[in-house]
């Protein structure tokens, strides 16, 4: 696909979200307006082709209500919805900056590990559920493992990196895997079967923050918030569970989840703008992680500590 055609296809999608709901006229009239169209307006043919491949490629499906009005459909469940507005974000944001002709000097992003080279390949299997087939350089290992036959259920993006959950098929377990680790890949032609029901991949994320699944039940997480750092809880939920109970100097949040390490470390890095409350294991853990931190910075441990190099 152009990269002129996806300007058209998230012009339209950034045009509907904009004005919410919009008649065929009102969009060939904003179409001719904009630098995509040579000063001509959308033939109704050529809208409705995009209508169907922005559904197709992203998803996004375009309605149009009693009144002959377009507009964007909202997803029923949490997911689409995050999804979407991702999706939406992102072509708004690259259709911008192709539209722009600010220096890149004066527009700074976060360098990134790239998944590009097999986010597409991951994609094509999931569609077809066909199986994969690849070779994995993991941090905790030494060298890189090959031949993992895998089935891939689902998607997650966090913290700017891609991973991909489904079954590895010789221990018969659900994995994750970032594909920025990936080093080979390949899609074998052999199918595999989704489980019955619904994807119990995106069941498992539903219940945590992050990526490190856990077999451990959900639990209640109560922590207390500075006025400050409950603005950025509110602006930005660490879950979708959270809830929020105000008050003049504080407020207290609770979460539904599962106790996993990216919990611990989002928590952590507040610091002392939040102090957890429940449950006791996730406030030992707090604890536990703090006194170590501190036990680096005392004198009389300098010699224990396992950062300091000769």
């Amino acid at each position: 696909m152009s990269a002129e055609s996806i300007n058209r296809y998230a012009w339209l999608v950034e045009t509907l979200t904009r004005y919410r709901r919009l008649t065929r006229e009102q969009i060939s009239e904003l179409w001719a307006a904009s630098p995509l169209s040579g000063g001509r307006p959308l033939p109704e043919r050529t809208f409705h082709y995009y209508r169907r491949q922005i559904e197709k490629m992203m998803h996004i499906n375009i309605l149009c209500d009693a009144n002959r009005r377009y507009y964007i459909d909202s997803p029923d469940s949490h997911r689409g919805r995050v999804l979407r507005g991702w999706v939406l974000d992102n072509l708004s944001l690259g259709q911008t900056l192709t539209g722009s002709d600010i220096s890149p000097d004066r527009i700074s992003v976060e360098e990134v590990p790239s998944s590009r080279q097999f986010l597409p390949t991951v994609f094509q299997a999931m569609r077809v559920n066909d199986k994969l087939r690849f070779t994995y350089a993991g941090f905790s290992r030494s060298r890189a493992e090959a031949d993992i036959v895998f089935h891939p259920y689902f998607l997650k993006l966090y913290h700017q990196r891609w991973y991909m959950v489904g079954l590895k098929e010789k221990e018969g377990e659900i994995r994750t895997y970032a594909l920025d680790r990936v080093r080979e890949m390949s899609i074998m032609k052999e199918s595999f079967q989704m489980p019955e029901g619904d994807n119990p991949a995106a069941d498992i994320f539903d219940n945590i923050i992050g990526v490190s699944s856990s077999k451990a039940g959900v639990r209640t997480v109560i922590f207390r918030a500075t006025r400050t750092q409950s603005k950025y809880f509110r602006a930005l939920p660490l879950h979708h569970s959270q809830t929020e109970e105000r008050h003049d100097d504080y407020s207290i949040f609770t979460l539904q989840v599962k106790i996993n390490y990216e919990l611990l470390h989002e928590l952590l890095a507040c610091g002392s703008s939040i102090e957890v409350l429940a449950p006791a294991e996730l406030k030992a853990m707090m604890i536990h992680e703090l006194e170590s931190a501190l036990a680096l910075y005392r004198p009389q441990q300098q010699h224990n500590n396992p950062l300091t190099t000769e």
